[in-house]
């Protein structure tokens, strides 16, 4: 009975603490620090285990340093490429956008100078000496005409008023554009505006055919790199019409149509400049072999 109740009590202390034995002390309970850092420890260790495996099966398939590179070096760069290989390239690419700019501005050859010059404009100081004329021979017709009709009513003697009518007909009869060119050959105010108007009608269809439907002047800008003077702001509203197509209607004075002619007189010097820039690079793709940069004839229907 006796070591029943032992062996009860052993079984119920060491379910409830530490177990006591004779001849060694108790135990102790670990503190929660302790199991914590004993957790990590263990932790490391078996990363660093894990590393360590890994490295050393890397190293098992590894490849010599030297071999690595020559096989690199003995495979071709698919993306680089020689500069032979670009030069032809490049020159195809050069030519055709040279075709292009001479394609497009090739109207400029058809511009007629004297038309757009307009040196036979009547100056200033001719149109005032004809306003001049013109002013004094209306005078003269209504100081003829008052005299006339001050006879009519009685406040001049007859004679004057017959001398003032007759008066009256000869100088309207001087006014008359072929009694005029009897006896003088300059020309009056009326055949001046004229003269100015028909110049300024021509100007502008000529400017309308050059044009086209596309425009022409905008296009021409392109060349601006074989003639810096293209650049110049003064020419950016002819340049803005003709991309809106309404440049011919807008030339409604002398000065917009001289600064028109300069405009094409400045693109056709460029033209010559890209012109012969695609002859010399059609040349040296002859001279190169590169026969896709030479220019082709085009097929005639």
């Amino acid at each position: 009975m006796a070591q029943n109740q032992t062996a009860a009590e052993v079984r119920t202390g060491t379910a409830q603490g530490a177990v006591l034995r004779p001849g060694r002390a108790a135990d102790p309970v670990p503190d929660k620090a302790a199991l914590a850092a004993n957790q990590n420890t263990q932790q490391d260790s078996a990363s660093v285990s894990k590393s360590v495996s890994r490295g050393d099966a890397g190293s098992g398939v590894k490849e010599e340093p030297g071999k690595g590179e020559e096989q690199a070096d003995k495979e071709p760069d698919v993306g680089a490429e020689s500069p032979e290989q670009t030069k032809p390239m490049l020159a195809e690419s050069r030519q055709r956008k040279l075709r292009l700019m001479l394609r497009q501005c090739d109207r400029v050859l058809l511009m007629d100078f004297e038309l757009l010059a307009m040196n036979d404009w009547p100056d200033n100081f001719s149109v005032a000496t004809a306003r001049r004329s013109r002013d004094l021979w209306v005078f003269s017709a209504l100081v003829a005409a008052v005299v006339f009709l001050s006879g009519l009513t009685g406040i001049v003697p007859a004679w004057v008023a017959g001398g003032g009518f007759g008066a009256f007909i000869i100088i309207v009869l001087l006014g008359i554009p072929v009694v005029r060119r009897v006896y003088t050959s300059a020309p009056s105010y009326l055949d001046l505006l004229l003269k100015r108007q028909r110049l300024m009608r021509d100007a502008r269809k000529h400017a309308e055919h050059l044009e086209g439907k596309e425009g022409l002047i905008w296009q021409c800008a392109r060349m601006a790199d074989y003639n810096p003077v293209l650049k110049n702001t003064r020419f950016s509203n002819l340049l803005r019409l003709s991309e809106q197509k309404a440049l011919p209607r807008a030339l409604s004075r002398r000065e917009h149509v001289r600064l028109y002619l300069i405009y094409l007189l400045e693109a056709e010097k460029a033209y010559s400049r890209v012109q012969a820039a695609f002859l010399e690079g059609n040349q040296e793709a002859i001279d190169e072999g590169w026969q896709a940069a030479v220019a082709q004839p085009e097929d005639r229907t």
